[in-house]
């Protein structure tokens, strides 16, 4: 479907990739890897043509379509909600555009019955089409994939120009699943997506019958999706069947063979050059030296991987506080007069590490703000334990750090002792690497800015972390470090995080917070996903039953869907039946003619007068009504199969 031939890219004088090769067949699910700054990204842009190689091709099968979501902002504007992604269906809207054109056209024509008769075969071409692709559920499909994205009904009449990048980001998403295409290639699409959306991208993604490639710091989310790793590894391309799990496996043994083939190759390639020193003047070993100089010219060096530095950071050890971090009492808050907390009241004990999850939007990070003491709120009680110092990290947290100083300026006042060197190793886990140390906060990106700060959070002195969000902008090695140290770390932490792999160390409960609910699972972020799956599978059973009083409450929206959806379903089930019916009948128009031929022939004076003649006819008439009554009875069975189908969708 999608070919790379020989292509090879440079950036800055060096190749990210050489001479690389490469086929993506139809169904292939691919984790795209590699070090950073090792040419992800690069490679989906070449195969969307929105960057061009330095030599090699990128061929795509005639009429593959492909979906490209970048890490760059996107930006909409001038459409409600709905129209936006209903525009991702380009070629529905355009059918139906022809068709509404079409029927105003036969409205206002003349008597002109060619022109009418060509307007109506445009029109039934058309139809055709529409159900080839399932118009017939547009609304229903954009309206499942904005809500399982996290919209709410009452964003759809939205216009676009009033959400936020994460929210335009869902936007350009949901259009790209609505187009159906060939491929889907997606980078960081999980950044700006809650828990619930994400399970729900995975389910789409795993049903989905193209080829996907994608690019995720999510561990957990690439294992759900992808069976095969494709790996940007010294300049090169290569797959590997399997998630990225086994592909991890695969590289740490790959590594260590390499590292071990490049020491035996270093002491080969210093024995033959201590020869050459030691015998390079002498005229008896000439011919030898000059061989092993022409040998050590042809050895390809093997490439070991630049280690992966291991950050062993430590937060400092907590002050002694009461046994209570925090008790609330009756929590409420409100914004706008929406109501987004109501009557929250529970205990935070000393050491608890405690994870908040739900939608976006429901008030999880309302609630951080109120226990940190940054927001008050509108009803409640918050009691704070003896000695409690807080340490609170949220993408505002940016504001508070001085735009004259550099990141090391920032970040060594905090060090407690520890040396320029630890800071620097500390700061280049961030993606801080060599002399980035040194660029003044003025000057870095938003993403670099949440870092920083995110450094300053962890070296504070405080016995309660408080984290909204933190993983946001770090890559897999810097996830690391910081859930090793907040796996080590004595005191109490609220993490606030949609990253189910980031989440993955003992955590002592989790709080799902959603729209006017608080709900407490007590036990680690895998408790919880089961406990979710259970009940997801109990509504799904008990769904049936409720199903009595729907008819009564659905809306007109809800009830055109429902019609669509039975429309659809009724045409899926018997269009082979149909089909079939089409093709029997043809069948029987045919033998119907064929025993009318016999007939005549048999009935003709002249057929009697050819010796033979009589019982060949005969016996070829005889067989052609068996066949005329076979077809006739398998028309029969169809006709009842049809009728049953029909009678499931009255």
């Amino acid at each position: 479907m999608i070919e790379l031939h020989n292509l090879s890219l440079q950036f800055n004088g060096e190749y990210l990739f050489k001479d690389v090769s490469l086929m993506i067949h139809a169904g292939d699910k691919l984790a795209l890897v590699g070090a950073n700054g090792a040419g992800k990204t690069s490679l989906l842009r070449l195969i969307t043509g929105v960057l061009q190689p330095e030599s090699g091709d990128v061929n795509i099968q005639k009429r593959v379509k492909i979906g490209y979501l970048p890490q760059e902002q996107i930006i909409h504007s001038g459409k409600n909600l709905l129209d936006e992604a209903a525009s991702g269906a380009g070629d529905v809207m355009e059918l139906r555009e022809r068709e509404a054109e079409i029927m105003r056209e036969l409205d206002t024509l003349a008597e002109n019955e060619d022109e009418r008769e060509d307007l109506i075969y445009q029109l039934g071409t058309i139809h055709h089409r529409l159900e080839d692709l399932d118009s017939y559920t547009l609304e229903s499909r954009i309206e499942q994939i904005l809500i399982g994205l996290g919209f709410k009904e009452t964003d759809f009449d939205r216009p676009t120009e009033e959400f936020s990048g994460g929210w335009q980001m869902r936007i350009a998403l949901a259009k790209i699943l609505l187009a159906e295409p060939d491929a889907i290639l997606l980078d960081e699409p999980t950044n700006h997506l809650d828990i619930d959306s994400q399970q729900w991208l995975a389910s789409f993604l795993k049903a989905f019958r193209g080829a996907l490639i994608l690019i995720s710091h999510d561990r957990y989310f690439v294992n759900a999706v992808t069976t095969k790793t494709l790996e940007i590894f010294l300049n090169k391309i290569s797959i590997y069947r399997g998630n990225y799990e086994a592909y991890l496996k695969f590289k740490e043994e790959r590594n260590l063979q390499l590292e071990q083939q490049a020491l035996v190759q270093e002491k080969k390639i210093k024995e033959t050059q201590k020869f050459i020193e030691r015998f390079r003047y002498k005229a008896t070993k000439a011919r030898q030296v000059q061989s092993r100089i022409r040998n050590l010219e042809k050895i390809d060096i093997i490439e070991v991987p630049d280690q992966e530095q291991k950050i062993g950071f430590s937060f400092l050890p907590p002050p002694s506080s009461g046994a209570t971090s925090f008790h609330l009492e009756g929590i409420t808050h409100a914004f706008n007069g929406r109501e987004v907390l109501k009557n929250v009241t529970m205990f935070i004990q000393r050491g608890e590490k405690i994870a908040f999850l739900g939608p976006n939007g429901a008030g999880k990070t309302t609630l951080a703000r109120i226990i940190a003491g940054d927001l008050v709120p509108t009803g409640g009680k918050r009691t704070v334990g003896h000695n409690v110092q807080i340490a609170f990290y949220t993408q505002h947290t940016t504001d508070l750090l001085d735009p004259e100083y550099d990141i090391l300026e920032t970040i060594l006042p905090l060090s407690e002792g520890k040396s320029i060197g630890a800071m620097r190793a500390l700061a280049g886990a961030f993606l801080f690497q060599a002399d980035d140390v040194f660029k003044k906060i003025s000057t870095l990106s938003g993403g670099e800015k949440s870092r920083v700060a995110l450094l300053t959070t962890m070296l504070a002195k405080a016995n309660v972390l408080i984290f909204d969000e933190p993983t946001n902008h770090l890559d897999f090695d810097s996830k690391i470090v910081l859930q090793n140290a907040i796996r080590n770390f004595e005191g109490t932490v609220i993490i606030v995080s949609h990253d189910i792999d980031f989440l993955s160390f003992p955590i002592s409960r989790v709080i799902e917070i959603r729209p006017g609910q608080v709900k407490e699972y007590p036990g680690d972020i895998q408790y919880y996903l089961a406990k979710k799956a259970e009940e997801a599978e109990f509504k799904a059973e008990v769904k049936p039953s409720t199903d009595k009083g729907f008819s009564a409450t659905v809306n007109k929206r809800d009830l055109k869907r429902i019609e669509a959806e039975k429309r659809n379903q009724k045409f899926r089930s018997s269009k082979d039946t149909l089909k079939r019916i089409e093709d029997v009948e043809a069948k029987i128009q045919k033998a119907e003619s064929e025993i009318k031929e016999s007939e005549e022939l048999l009935a003709s004076t002249e057929t009697y007068t050819i010796e033979g003649r009589a019982a060949e006819l005969t016996a070829r008439y005889k067989k052609q009504k068996e066949e005329s009554r076979a077809l006739y009875d398998e028309w029969e069975t169809l006709q009842m199969k049809l009728e049953e189908i029909e009678k499931r969708f009255e």
